[in-house]
């Protein structure tokens, strides 16, 4: 019971990718990591907003995700931007390095979180660009949200 209370959720979201990009369809992938860098995940100093998934023969990568260097590694720390191989099944990866072949498509890095077991996982989409007015759209939909939640919260 005192290791479930201590275990606390790490969930890092890639919130520019949202609003980049129109989302396809998601994937769980586990990620391979080191040991100083699976510790600086678990404190939670990762960034995803640079990071994007290459193919490299047939298998997937994720390039340019921070880490930051774990504080009491020492000379076996890790590089922190360095390129980490994600884990996922043949038949995904064979669909998904279709969909990429096609224009306009691509694979981004959405979310890192830690499963129930203690693994890392990093859900990846498959995503199209958004256009500019697409962008202003949904600028304009959050606005007049918080504008709707503004004046609920005054007539109460």
């Amino acid at each position: 019971m005192a290791k479930e209370q201590k275990k606390r959720e790490i969930e890092i979201i890639n919130r520019k990718a949202a609003h980049e990009f129109h989302f396809l369809s998601e994937y769980e992938a586990g990620i391979m990591l080191t040991g100083t860098e699976i510790k600086s995940v678990r404190l939670g100093e990762v960034n995803l907003k640079d990071a994007y998934c290459v193919f490299k023969k047939n298998e997937l990568y994720v390039r340019s995700m921070f880490i930051a260097e774990y504080k009491y590694g020492n000379q076996f720390n890790h590089e922190p931007r360095r390129t980490r191989k994600l884990l996922l099944k043949k038949q995904e990866l064979k669909k998904l390095e279709r969909r990429v072949k096609e224009k306009g498509f691509t694979i981004v890095p959405y979310r890192l979180y830690l499963s129930e077991r203690g693994i890392a996982k990093l859900e990846i989409v498959l995503a199209s660009g958004k256009k500019s007015y697409d962008k202003r759209h949904a600028i304009k939909e959050r606005e007049n949200k918080r504008d709707m939640a503004r004046m609920k919260k005054m007539k109460i």
